[in-house]
């Protein structure tokens, strides 16, 4: 099987989630002989097409600023669609099928139009479906940005979703339930199992998006809430974005506030996995989560972890009852923290519940959807 990945930006130059499901399933089917080819920007120096643990990465154009405002740039998903076109165009008679990672979108509608007239499939992999959340990211702007993510949706193609919860909402603008196959986001367990708690560590742990919708300012309240009852307890905050600079204010005017530490964004994956060796309790009351990887993570490393009970977060879905979900207000987040620190675990395992996720289980499942779309059977 030759596959072609499609996605502006390349593990481990950028250091993402979607990128990094591709790399993970992509040097998997690899090992087993399928050729795999990740046309991406160039970020990385010398020739344009390198190998990188068995996987040739291609690029097509070069390295560019992703960002502008603390949006993805519009700009540079078309700029990069542009330059994918004769790339892929030239060889995608080698390719017996083209996966395009979802956001920013253009990536996509490129692809479908060298893929016309061929019969190499194209397959989307959704991570998320904003729907209403386009009036808060883009605002007078956000019209364009549903009818993009509409017309996305409805382009021929072969849809996997990350989540039952991502499958539900991509049938609120496009394919039909049966259509969609979900296949979740991974991990290594292994590496998260070895991996040295860290010598300084925190009783709860938050690592993600500081934005509005992961809610960490309720954490922070419920958190001082209880450090009465709990005055050995302390509370680490892992990550960045656009809410930092308020959240790292609030954090100062709690009355336990030498027991929170805003610890920024860590460059080292295994620097945040060390810290979820050390914590008790994983707590991310975030409102939107297409899949939710630091549960996953938090579970292999054997945290209790506490999650948002909300119709647009795929956290009861990945934790189950390995895990506790409470509604996302700071008294109910508050009484789940007092329980979980005082020692109540979840009716199931959280390291079992992670094996589930292991990459090898995900590259199998993704690699059979693969095979489906090439046959004609999906």
């Amino acid at each position: 099987m030759n596959t072609a990945f499609i996605s502006n930006v390349v593990f481990p130059f950028v250091k993402g989630g979607a990128e990094k499901r591709i790399h993970e399933i992509g040097r998997r089917l690899a090992a087993e002989g399928h050729e795999i080819t990740v046309y991406g920007r160039q970020f990385w120096d010398g020739p344009q097409v390198i190998d990188y643990e068995g996987v040739t990465l291609y690029g097509v154009a070069s390295a560019a600023e992703l960002y502008a405002d603390d949006r993805r740039s519009i700009t540079e998903a078309i700029d990069f669609s542009t330059r994918l076109l004769p790339h892929l165009r030239r060889n995608i008679d080698d390719h017996d099928l083209v996966v395009a990672s979802l956001f920013p979108y253009f990536p996509v509608l490129a692809s479908k139009l060298v893929t016309l007239g061929t019969e190499t499939p194209l397959v989307t992999t959704w991570h998320e479906v904003w729907l209403d959340h386009w009036d808060e990211y883009l605002g007078h702007l956000a019209p364009f940005g549903k009818a993009i993510e509409r017309l996305t949706a409805n382009t021929p193609h072969y849809p996997i979703a990350v989540s039952g919860v991502t499958a539900d909402r991509l049938t609120e603008i496009g394919p039909a339930r049966d259509r969609i196959e979900v296949v979740p986001n991974g991990l290594d367990v292994t590496q998260i199992e070895t991996t040295e708690p860290a010598a300084e560590g925190f009783d709860v742990l938050y690592a993600g998006r500081l934005a509005e919708h992961k809610n960490v300012d309720l954490l922070l309240e419920a958190f001082d809430q209880i450090a009465d009852t709990r005055p050995d307890a302390t509370l680490g905050v892992i990550g960045d974005g656009p809410e930092r600079d308020a959240l790292e204010a609030r954090a100062q005017t709690l009355e336990h506030a030498d027991r929170i530490t805003m610890l920024g964004f860590l460059e080292e994956y295994d620097d945040v996995l060390a810290h979820m060796r050390a914590a008790d309790v994983f707590a991310s009351p975030s409102t939107r989560e297409g899949f939710g990887i630091t549960f996953a993570e938090a579970m292999a490393a054997d945290c209790t972890v506490i999650a948002a009970d909300h119709p647009e977060s795929a956290a009861s879905e990945v934790i189950a009852n390995a895990g506790f979900l409470t509604p996302p207000a700071v008294d109910d987040l508050a009484s789940v923290l007092e329980r979980a620190l005082a020692g109540d675990r979840p009716a199931t395992d959280p390291t079992a519940r992670a094996r589930r996720y292991d990459w090898d289980s995900v590259a199998e499942q993704a690699e059979a959807c693969y095979r489906r779309a090439i046959d004609g059977t999906w």
